[in-house]
């Protein structure tokens, strides 16, 4: 099957028309072949998870109407650790094709609210914020994006919150983390953790690989901080 060919096919099962279908057309032709015939499976959903993290994290970088070289860095580092040296540079020039265009996130999000495992979508969320703060700034337009993916995957309200709690420190942030308040019980509190470390046990990211395990190691560490952080506060024992 020619070049043309696999990608009208591929792309026409996947995403069914719009951006697309049109941005990843025929200038990224063999860069886009070479990922599906990596990538592309019986039930397309790796695939499509995989062009959905690029339409997203070009949304996150095009949010400020600023790409910096920080954010570029940041998924350049983030391709490389997971699909080697050549994988990334496939990858990374689709990125840099969709930074020309404009993106239009509604699909991509469709496809990882139907598709994923809501641990997926705890995992994209930290990707994007971890996108947004590369350059040691992000701004209220990148937090409104970044908010809208998460609504539109469908993370809950409370869960985007624990998130973003992660990257921003304010006065409630290891109540936040947990999703309690500060008039719960220690009983609640306790209860708290315990449903949060379930949430973020690295066993739930399995499927998608050793490094999203490592970063879930990571938020389940926030959250025990924040736990000892409440305990040492409350003198709970």
């Amino acid at each position: 099957m020619g070049s043309l060919r696999w990608i009208a096919g591929i792309l026409g099962v996947l995403f069914g028309g719009g951006i697309f279908g049109g941005v990843l057309g025929y200038a990224v032709g063999s860069a886009l072949e070479k990922m599906v015939k990596k990538e592309y499976n019986n039930d397309g959903t790796s695939g499509d998870f995989m062009m959905a993290l690029l339409i997203l994290s070009a949304a996150i970088m095009k949010a400020d109407r600023k790409v910096m070289r920080s954010e570029l860095n940041f998924v350049k580092d983030f391709l490389t650790k997971n699909f080697g040296e050549e994988g990334m540079q496939n990858r990374l020039d689709i990125l840099k094709q969709l930074l020309d265009q404009n993106i239009d996130i509604y699909k991509a999000c469709e496809k990882i609210r139907i598709h994923f495992p809501y641990s997926n979508k705890l995992q994209l969320i930290h990707y994007l914020f971890g996108i947004a703060v590369a350059d040691a700034m992000c701004n209220n337009d990148e937090r409104t994006m970044i908010e809208r993916i998460a609504n539109l995957t469908g993370l809950s309200a409370a869960d985007y919150r624990t998130i973003e709690a992660m990257y921003f420190d304010n006065v409630d942030r290891y109540y936040t983390i947990l999703q309690v308040s500060r008039s719960a019980s220690d009983r609640e509190i306790k209860k708290a953790y315990r449903s949060m470390c379930l949430k973020y046990h690295p066993d739930k990211v399995a499927n998608l690989g050793e490094k999203a395990q490592q970063a879930a190691k990571e938020r389940l560490q926030q959250i025990n901080e924040a736990y000892e952080k409440i305990k040492a506060e409350r003198n709970i024992v």
